[in-house]
């Protein structure tokens, strides 16, 4: 059996604790809430025993929604937390966090490029991030624009989440160029109604995603 289904991350939804005075579990919490498929926990500012208390509420509580949960950078938490899995870069050892999440979890690999798709699906990886355009919430990511979603995902049997930079409005464009899903910090975390902000990328996605036939 998959580990994932390529559709929880049609939306997918990072928390940061960066705006509007929200907390992580806020921002988690306000994305269950507004319909979103996939939630990951990026938090690197918190120690681990901070972070392993935040992801298992999150964890139970997706579990519950029947929502993909995943802790960014730290698979060690990710496993302690019983989240569904977790997301790393290329400079996290990739194959030392399929070592320690197991055959059952999730992990997402962060990518720039063709090759290290490749890599990526050789280490195991069940989804690649691709980021599309320049974010301040992801700075020291390359972005490489609606072209490298397409080559990504034309050249990857592996589901593309772009993210950076996208919001309901530019969505649709990331979806056309091939992605399985779109990845949002600010479009929800720092929305005057996170709730609704979701719920309209939803709406989006899915009507996108249907006009493609995916």
């Amino acid at each position: 059996m998959a580990r994932l289904d390529p559709r929880a991350l049609r939306v997918y939804v990072l928390t940061s604790a960066r705006f509007a005075g929200r907390s992580h579990r806020d921002v988690a919490m306000a994305a269950l809430e507004g319909g979103a498929g996939s939630i990951q926990l990026r938090a690197p500012e918190l120690p681990d025993d901070e972070l392993l208390a935040v992801a298992s509420e999150l964890a139970r509580a997706c579990a519950d929604a029947q929502v993909l949960f995943v802790v960014n950078d730290r698979p060690q938490i990710a496993l302690a937390a019983a989240a569904a899995g977790a997301h790393v870069g290329r400079e996290d050892d990739p194959s030392d966090a399929r070592r320690l999440l197991g055959p059952d979890r999730v992990l997402g690999m962060s990518v720039e490029g063709g090759s290290q798709a490749r890599e990526a699906e050789d280490m195991g990886a069940d989804y690649l991030g691709v980021t599309v355009w320049a974010t301040p919430t992801k700075p020291e990511a390359t972005p490489g624009g609606l072209a490298l979603v397409r080559a990504i995902s034309g050249q990857s049997s592996l589901p593309v989440v772009g993210i950076g930079g996208i919001d309901a409005s530019n969505a649709p464009a990331v979806l056309e160029a091939g992605a399985a899903g779109v990845a949002v910090i600010s479009a929800v975390a720092a929305a005057p109604d996170p709730i609704e902000a979701t719920r309209e990328l939803v709406r989006v996605v899915d009507h996108s995603l249907e006009r493609r036939g995916g």
